[in-house]
């Protein structure tokens, strides 16, 4: 029997520390490869840790809650095979994907597949797990909204032996459609235990419907339907659960009985400080707003939703203003730059990144090389962006690199704000909530849909001209969808 001790590594980024948050396996367990070890919090996100061999557990080196720097020893494993040197580091990806991976093309394994090393391999196994996401993109859509984790420029774990248990996409069928999945009764929440007394009229909505509405854990019953004969959509019951998210705490909790609460700052809280901290009195910043008549955004948007081309994808506002923002940066590229004190690095590629408000804090995942996607594609990156995120899955790698920022005050029903830069970016652009409101048009006042545009610039690099450009340009597109075809 040969004892070999498991340093914790470098999940990638040159990060030098991570907190042992959950440990799945304990003293005397069996494990195989790939099998999750420990959940780890960086200072930039939840990361599990897979076995890269086979072995038993001897001892766990690191309690849950404590903090240790990269390199330190956390569990001890032996194996009556022989040494299994857990210390080396692992140069070969499959040695820590398992064979049964059906999920490898997603975002975030494509993300970890680029990882070298030690460093790579356990991205690469932490990502390759097949995510939570239903199997079709109908349901992927369907599903994007659940409750826990608002991607603010949107609207509102697995291996063995672990509680969070995950299904494989399934594979798509020589014809090219996606196949009907069953899902385990355990991976999702119970369907309501009750129907209020209150419902009159018999609920109308398709079986796809009435799952959506299950996952979100929202009642059908408290649903208006807006369909023919009064069938509930998938809007329908998306729109709801988002109103139940923004205004969660809608109930009033009672005073506790401490009167002191003291939450320790770590993790992705102190990694979020740090950044905002020295964005906020490092770039000098400066902001703009403008107000935009988004009526035929609304229409694009609702023309985009009934179009086979985008069947099953997630189609909102912040699509065209993703675009918009593509857009405006080619003609204003000065705001995708960066600032190093000696030089003005001017980008030409554009990976945006969109805010994402989770359970565990803000953060700012992006999309590489944006510029390049079609809508369709773009669409698809977004909705794919907001699951990840919703998972509490985001990988550094695909926080890293951003060059211009969205957020999306208006899920939260705000009308504009002034956000702080994300760290190495020159611009941020916050989209508010678009509500009707009385209009001008030609010296009429007409019903429209109204948002506001703001954004934010580092002054060093942006002048107030090319600001107040890129901001309009921003604006016209959401006026006007169709200059998009330029």
């Amino acid at each position: 029997m040969v004892a070999s001790e498991f340093p914790l590594p470098d999940v990638g980024e040159g990060l030098t520390e991570a907190e042992i948050v959950t440990w799945r396996v304990a003293p005397g367990d069996t494990i195989t490869v790939n099998q999750v070890l420990v959940e780890i919090e960086t200072a930039k996100s939840l990361v599990e840790l897979p076995s890269p061999f086979a072995g038993t557990v001897q001892e766990l080196l690191v309690d849950e809650g404590a903090t240790v720097e990269v390199g330190t020893p956390i569990i001890r494993v032996s194996s009556a095979a022989g040494s299994i040197d857990l210390q080396a580091p692992v140069t070969d990806e499959s040695a820590w994907v398992g064979p049964t991976d059906t999920n490898e093309h997603t975002p975030r394994a494509t993300a970890a597949a680029g990882a070298a090393g030690a460093a790579g391999g356990v991205a690469a196994a932490a990502s390759a797990t097949p995510a939570p996401a239903p199997a079709t993109p109908a349901e992927a859509a369907e599903a994007e909204d659940k409750p826990g984790a608002v991607l603010v420029g949107y609207g509102s774990a697995g291996g063995h032996a672990t509680s969070r248990r995950r299904r494989p996409a399934p594979l798509p069928t020589p014809d090219g459609s996606a196949p009907t999945a069953t899902e385990p009764s355990a991976a999702r929440p119970a369907a309501p235990a009750s129907v209020p007394a209150a419902s009159a009229s018999p609920v109308i909505a398709k079986p796809p419907i009435r799952k959506l509405a299950k996952d979100l854990g929202v009642q059908l019953e408290t649903v208006p339907g807006t369909g023919l004969a009064g069938e509930i959509t998938r809007d329908d019951v998306i729109r709801h659960a988002q109103q139940a998210s923004v205004f969660r705490n809608i109930e009033t909790p009672e005073w506790p009985t401490d009167r002191e609460e003291r939450i320790p700052v770590k993790g992705v809280r102190k990694a979020i400080a740090k950044a905002m901290v020295e964005s906020a009195f490092t770039a000098p910043h400066v902001s703009v707003f403008s107000d935009v008549n988004a009526t035929r955004t609304m229409e694009f948007v609702k023309r985009l939703k009934a179009s086979p081309t985008f069947a099953g994808v997630r189609v909102s506002p912040l699509l065209v203003m993703a675009k918009a923002v593509i857009w405006a940066v080619r003609r204003n590229p000065t705001v995708n730059s960066s600032w190093t004190d000696k030089e003005i690095i001017v980008r030409h590629y554009v990976n945006l990144g969109i805010a994402a408000a989770t359970p565990r804090g803000l953060i700012v995942p992006n999309i590489k090389d944006a510029e390049k996607l079609s809508l369709l594609e773009l669409a698809q990156a977004l909705e794919q962006m907001t699951l990840t995120a919703r998972d509490g899955k985001t990988q550094p790698a695909e926080m890293s690199g951003g060059t211009i920022t969205i957020t999306n005050l208006g899920s939260f029903g705000m009308d504009t704000g002034t956000p702080i830069l994300n760290p190495g970016e020159v611009g941020i652009v916050a989209l508010g909530a678009i509500k009707q409101k009385p209009w001008v048009v030609d010296g009429e006042v007409r019903p429209a849909f109204v948002t506001t545009v703001g954004a934010s610039f580092d002054h060093r690099v942006v002048d107030g001209d090319v600001a107040s450009r890129f901001t309009a340009d921003i604006a016209a597109v959401l006026e006007e969808p169709a200059l998009l075809l330029d």
